[in-house]
């Protein structure tokens, strides 16, 4: 049994079919792709369907969402932005319930964690990069934004140093956010491909060795799965939104 070539096709993102070549770089279709268009068309068809339904069920769906929507709302947006930050939440939402549905669509049999890919991982925290800077220079305007990079009441002779160095850190934060929710969504699935491959390792040894090691081997792959669903998936997506409105919230409210 090859571990890991049964690892880089879980994993690895593969390609199906190339769409088009712009400027010599090849824009394909992929397994990461298909598996975030996935993602979103289900937020939209649960949100669609949430808003036409009538009925216990679809009400009591909407009560959960609703928690999850002024949790966010309230103890992430608020609490870091302020009042400014309602205008910024409808991003927050997006983020959140994105980053929520790519990692609960890798626990699908056959599926693909996205947010497994360094790429998309890269991708959202480059929208946290840019989402910084625009709503600091938005709500400080350009010029005091600008100044606010550099703390203030240093010596005139150390903020041109400080000023890369202080730069250097916005891309510092967004580097450590990409690398987070990629590490963690590919180690939970590399933990439960190990202790289903023992079976197999096992076996090789002898047969009833494996058949002796296949009960132990999949009770751990079945308790690293439900630990993944239950609490690492919701509190990656929970982390990655945290972090990114405590940074929008430090450029827009400098003084704090």
């Amino acid at each position: 049994m090859n571990f890991k070539r049964i690892l880089e096709h879980d994993i690895l993102d593969h390609t199906f079919s190339s769409a088009f070549t712009l400027g010599g770089v090849s824009f394909a279709v992929s397994k990461h792709l298909l598996a975030m268009w996935a993602a979103c068309a289900l937020l939209v068809l649960m949100f669609v369907y949430l808003r036409a339904a009538r009925g216990a069920t679809a009400g009591r769906l909407r009560l959960l969402l609703e928690v999850f929507i002024l949790y966010i709302r309230d103890e992430i947006v608020l609490s870091s932005m302020g009042e400014r930050g309602r205008k910024y939440l409808h991003y927050f939402l997006t983020l959140f319930f994105f980053i929520l549905a790519c990692n609960l669509l890798g626990l699908v049999p056959g599926s693909a964690t996205a947010t497994g890919n360094i790429a998309v991982t890269a991708a959202l925290s480059l929208c946290t990069f840019f989402l910084i800077h625009i709503a600091g220079a938005r709500e400080q305007g350009l010029a005091r934004y600008v100044k606010s990079i550099v703390p203030s009441g240093l010596p005139g002779w150390l903020v041109p140093l400080m000023f890369p160095i202080e730069l250097l850190g916005f891309f510092t934060k967004t580097f450590a956010l990409s690398i987070r929710l990629f590490m963690n969504m590919i180690a939970g699935h590399i933990v439960v491909l190990a202790f289903l491959c023992l079976i197999f390792i096992f076996s090789a040894i002898h047969p009833w060795v494996g058949i002796v090691t296949a009960p132990v081997s999949v009770s751990m792959s079945l308790f690293v799965y439900f630990l993944e669903l239950l609490i690492v998936i919701p509190l990656q997506a929970y982390i990655f939104t945290f972090l990114t409105a405590l940074f929008v919230g430090a450029a827009v409210h400098p003084e704090h």
